[in-house]
């Protein structure tokens, strides 16, 4: 590592167009993280010439229409180096769309946005933001969630490309580039998602991983000495070495070796030397802090920058830069366009698909087939009702495909008929993501950020090992599903390690993710409905192993009641004296206990409570109708953690959950140990009428 700014062998500062453009996007890089005095300057300024080759060079993108379906994708998987991504946007005048997709007459990134780098309100946050800031493709961050992004994006062209393109009718043939870091590399999300990208030979997939050698603590090898090409070459991908992130003609035959390869992914490991040009380089300051105002001022030095300027723009700089991508990107997109004209004449039902898929909405009739279930006292699993009912929506609905982290005969995900999708059939439906759940949320999320409905399928016990990805797909506002199935005790001898306790409680934590648990069939088809009808929300499905009764809708409430979150499925006349909420599979057993209160004088009602998410959004009429104020005696039962639901028991009320760990036994054996039974239920109720 230099200490000195004496640029590395092979650069110089010539003032060539090409030259002065890379060492803008350095030192915007640098002003804005010194003017927020905060954030991320090393990682930019080395990758600065990767950033103007791939834009200017290859990058098929129009910033005249940033959401153009065939545009290549650039997936910045190192999040913190969000300037990198901010000086592109604003060099390659990208212009703002709003949510519907129209132009706002204002820059994506301009030169103020830049200078309010990190600001409350800003366009440039410290990591990028996707639906924020037109231009971002995906939010990232947690590091490696990129990479899984962008093999999900790869994946959804090549489906594209499978069910749409046509002899002479070329829609979709676009590529997709993840910029990665040694951070990337040492997440466990990331290495699940390249095998992946391996075994299905996405060639249209190009990672570029910037070797430093440096992490915050320090130089990685702290923690971090394996080859990383070796690692991709035995995961099936192309591995080349750039030994300069500095010589952009190795970049250039690096990325063409990319493009001319159609039968695995490519790898390009780039070496760089982090914060290049500062006195500094190569330290952690570098990489996590800013320059400080002595070592800006020598840098730009170095570069033959105006010392006394910040945020400069060379004349010329923006407009060849600009030029170069959108004059490439402009032709491209308008004969696109002109292709796709004729192609809406030659197959207008594809069409039609193609315009219900890219502006997230569904064909008339989607919901035809969605089975009703007849009143029957042994009923059926959930996770077997939601098979069914996805199966009737995919019929449909094509663009709603999706997998399991290999337990789709568990969790009754796959598509009937579909076939499945893999490296000789991108046409296939069902995914098999292998025992990855991480690496499937991070695929998923791509997918659904190329306007797939997306699922993907585990154990709910599993969703930790995936949760950074659900708690993106919220913040991102995307439609990905969820379906976790073996929701609870009920999954009996298979123990506590299979049995979720605190899952529902903390999936209810993350803010926009619709968190739904169904009490039997028909709720379950009432979910799938609420579910698709809601593009922007991406939703949990928490689904029983065991059968659950299937209840009497003519006696009882429709199920149509889950669309508010929870509603009133049984109840006396008048104010009740007696509440009992639940959620799935202990409904049942509420209307159990309901049943015997009845019977025995007690004015009872029972609300069924699949959604907090949906409830929370009613009016405050409409939840004192099912929750009147004036009733404090509520029981809450549900076979899971507490946590939470005092907000509908009051302090007075009481809940019957689980407080401890499961145990392995058949599922009678733990209802009762656990006070899951009706006589419990009812015994509790009368405690709190006294």
């Amino acid at each position: 590592m230099t200490d000195t700014a004496t640029p590395p062998a092979g650069v110089h500062e010539d003032g060539s167009p090409e030259r002065l453009q890379i060492d803008t996007i350095r030192t915007l890089s640098m002003d804005a993280v010194q003017a927020a005095n905060s954030g991320h300057p090393g990682t930019p300024m080395a990758l600065a010439p990767v950033g103007w080759t791939l834009w200017t060079q290859f990058l098929r993108y129009d910033p005249g229409a940033p959401q153009w379906p065939n545009r290549d994708r650039f997936v910045l998987s190192v999040g913190h180096a969000s300037m990198l991504l901010y000086s592109l946007l604003h060099l390659a005048g990208v212009e703002e769309v709003d949510g519907s997709g129209k132009k706002t007459g204002a820059p994506a990134v301009s030169l103020d946005d830049i200078r309010q780098f990190r600001q409350l309100g800003s366009k440039t946050p410290g990591h990028p933001e996707y639906r924020h800031t037109t231009g971002v493709e995906t939010t990232t961050g947690p590091l490696g969630q990129g990479c899984g992004n962008s093999v999900g994006m790869a994946i959804a062209e090549r489906w594209f490309a499978a069910r749409y393109n046509r002899p002479g009718f070329t829609l979709f043939d676009h590529d997709v580039y993840a910029l990665s870091g040694d951070g990337d590399m040492m997440e466990g999300v990331s290495a699940e998602a390249a095998s992946l990208a391996g075994h299905l030979k996405l060639s249209n997939l190009c990672w570029l991983y910037d070797s430093n050698h440096i992490s915050i603590e320090g130089g990685t090898d702290l923690a971090f000495d394996e080859d990383v090409g070796k690692r991709f070459e035995a995961y099936g991908w192309n591995v080349i070495h750039v030994d300069d992130a500095n010589d952009v003609g190795a970049l250039k035959a690096a990325v063409q070796t990319f493009r001319d390869t159609n039968d695995r992914p490519t790898f390009i490991v780039v070496h760089s030397v982090i914060g290049w040009g500062s006195p500094r380089a190569g330290t952690e300051k570098a990489h996590g802090e800013p320059l400080g105002a002595e070592n800006v001022a020598k840098t730009k030095e170095a570069y033959g920058w105006p010392v006394d300027r910040d945020f400069y723009i060379p004349d010329g700089v923006q407009e060849g830069f600009e030029g170069a991508v959108r004059g490439r990107g402009q032709k491209a997109r308008e004969e696109w366009e002109a292709t796709f004209a004729k192609y809406r004449d030659a197959f207008p039902a594809e069409a039609a698909e193609l315009d219900h898929i890219l502006a997230d909405t569904l064909p008339e009739g989607w919901d035809a087939d969605i089975p009703m279930f007849d009143a029957d006292a042994k009923g059926v699993a959930s996770r077997d009702a939601g098979g069914k009912v996805l199966n009737a929506i995919a019929k449909r609905v094509p663009w709603l495909l999706g997998g399991s982290a290999d337990l789709a005969p568990s969790t009754k995900t796959d598509i009937k008929g579909a076939g499945s999708f893999e490296a000789g059939n991108y046409a296939g439906a069902n995914f098999h993501f292998g025992v990855r759940e991480h690496g499937m949320g991070a695929v998923v999320n791509g997918m659904t950020l190329s306007h797939l409905r997306g699922y993907g399928s585990t154990f709910l016990v599993f969703l930790d090992y995936m949760r950074a990805p659900v708690r993106l797909s919220a913040l991102m506002e995307i439609g990905a599903v969820w379906v976790y199935t073996h929701d609870s005790i009920g999954v009996g001898e298979d123990g506590p390690t299979h049995q979720p306790i605190e899952h529902l409680a903390t999936m209810r934590a993350i803010p926009g993710l619709d968190t739904i648990r169904p009490c039997d069939a028909n709720e379950v088809a009432a979910a799938w409905r609420a579910v698709m009808q809601d593009g922007s929300t991406p939703a949990a499905l928490v689904l029983s192993r065991q059968a659950l009764p299937t209840l009497d809708r003519t006696k009882y409430a429709s199920a149509d009641g889950l669309a508010k979150g929870g509603y009133v499925l049984a109840s006396g006349e008048g104010i009740p004296d007696v509440i009992l909420i639940a959620t799935g599979s202990e409904v049942s057993l509420a209307v159990e206990a309901y049943e015997q209160l009845t019977a025995e004088g007690v004015n009872a009602r029972v609300v069924s409570m699949p959604s907090w998410y949906r409830y929370e959004r009613q009016d405050e009429a409409y939840k004192e109708s099912v929750l009147p104020g004036d009733v404090i005696a509520r029981v809450a039962i549900e076979m899971a953690g507490e946590i939470g639901w005092d907000r509908y028991t009051g302090m007075k009320g009481k809940i019957i959950a689980m407080s401890t760990f499961g145990a392995s036994a058949p599922i009678a054996k733990l209802q009762d140990k656990y006070g899951f039974t009706v006589d419990n239920v009812v015994k509790v109720a009368k405690g709190l009428l006294g």
